[in-house]
């Protein structure tokens, strides 16, 4: 294949745009009115189909005052998830927006309730936790799609078209993660930085969506081993540049996750995964992504920010007529849409008995190499990964 062939094959063809029947409305309701649930309201807004019918927040006032800022009327507000399933009854989907330690139970009471799901991500914190969300999802016959944005981001689509085509070959290594040089979430209050809250701390924040971009792109196969390493050096430490900055020196005395994590993951097909993710470094980046193939490889681009996108071309590196060549595949033009497409993709399932589009069948094997760092960093050793059959 010829540098231009390679070029026009992965070139971004505008995606038509979908005509939505308004005439069904589909009652929606959002569990949990923080940050990440602005990004939400803001795609429900903008959709004719979308009728906004509740929202719940732990917190007296916080869903009332979030429904105000964001202009959305005629809801109606409850205590907590539970108060609200149990009195909506006509619910067609919930987003569940709440902190980490509470997806589970949050998605297992929606699903045993007979309510369609949107999940954020990460799905939960433990793999007791994804095998019960599972096990909930087959009972119920709903549908339940885990919040991974980035798969609708037109030049994240592309890697998996690249490696799908086969023109890398047999992929036989992955080197991927991603970091931020100061980049501690904790503006966003303190339930990123603990425990009780978060359960996990940069594995389950930007972790999860390195993960999913590689093997969401190579198939899902299943991870056999793990090695794991984490620590929290910075979030621990009340000199860390994030906390002086803005004077949350304090914060330093909660931070009780990790704020660094790093994997060496044998996964089937003998695929060989070497991972690493940081809220806080001393360095500006863990490098680029890269999937090396026998007949090629691919390198990803790292961005300062991890949020599941970058901004400079793939890069293909292959062999043409025996000579060594890198072909860029240029950035997409289209605008930027991957959150709208994550929520619009579930909805349309719900009206058109469609599947899930980001299926909790993949998303366990995500949890369980997070899962597996987490242990394997405990005990210090490698262990085996067993995802239960569901």
């Amino acid at each position: 294949m010829a540098e231009q062939d390679v070029k026009d094959a992965f070139k971004n063809l505008s995606k038509e745009k979908k005509e939505i029947d308004a005439s069904k409305k589909l009652k929606v309701a959002i569990i949990g009115t923080g940050w990440i649930a602005e990004a939400h309201i803001e795609e429900y807004k903008k959709m004719p189909d979308v009728e906004m019918v509740a929202m719940a927040d732990l917190i007296d006032g916080k869903a009332e005052a979030f429904a105000q800022r964001f202009g959305v009327e005629n809801v109606k507000f409850y205590k907590d998830h539970k108060d609200l399933i149990d009195h909506e009854k006509d619910l067609d989907l919930v987003s569940v927006c709440t902190y980490n330690q509470t997806h589970a139970e949050c998605a297992v009471y929606a699903l045993d309730h007979g309510v369609n799901v949107i999940l954020e991500k990460p799905m939960c914190v433990t793999m007791e936790e994804a095998a019960e969300i599972m096990k909930a999802e087959k009972r119920s016959g709903k549908i339940l799609s885990i919040g991974f944005q980035p798969r609708f981001d037109p030049n994240m689509k592309q890697i998996k078209k690249i490696v799908q085509s086969g023109m890398l070959g047999k992929i036989y290594y992955i080197q991927t993660g991603g970091g931020r040089r100061v980049g501690i979430p904790f503006p966003y209050g303190t339930s990123f930085l603990e425990q009780k809250t978060a359960g996990i701390g940069s594995m389950g924040d930007i972790g999860c969506y390195s993960l999913d971009m590689v093997l969401n792109a190579v198939g899902y196969p299943k991870p056999l081993t793990v090695t794991g390493y984490t620590s929290n050096f910075f979030g621990t430490n009340p000199n860390y540049a994030g906390y002086v900055q803005s004077g949350h020196e304090d914060y330093a005395k909660i931070f009780n996750v990790e704020d660094f994590a790093a994997g060496f993951v044998r996964l089937e097909g003998d695929i060989i995964l070497d991972f690493r993710i940081s809220w806080a470094m001393n360095m500006d980046t863990t490098g680029d992504t890269i999937i090396l193939g026998t007949e090629g490889g691919l390198k990803i681009p790292s961005a300062e920010c991890y949020n599941g996108s970058f901004d400079r071309p793939l890069k293909i590196f292959h062999n043409i007529a025996g000579n060594p060549v890198e072909t860029e595949v240029p950035l997409s033009t289209e605008p930027e849409a991957a959150f709208y497409d994550k929520i619009r993709s579930v909805l349309d399932a719900i009206k058109e008995g469609g599947k899930t589009p980001i299926s909790s069948a993949e998303i366990i094997y995500n949890q369980a190499i997070i899962d597996g760092i987490i242990e394997s960093a405990k005990i210090g050793k490698e262990i085996t990964i067993t995802v239960p059959e569901i």
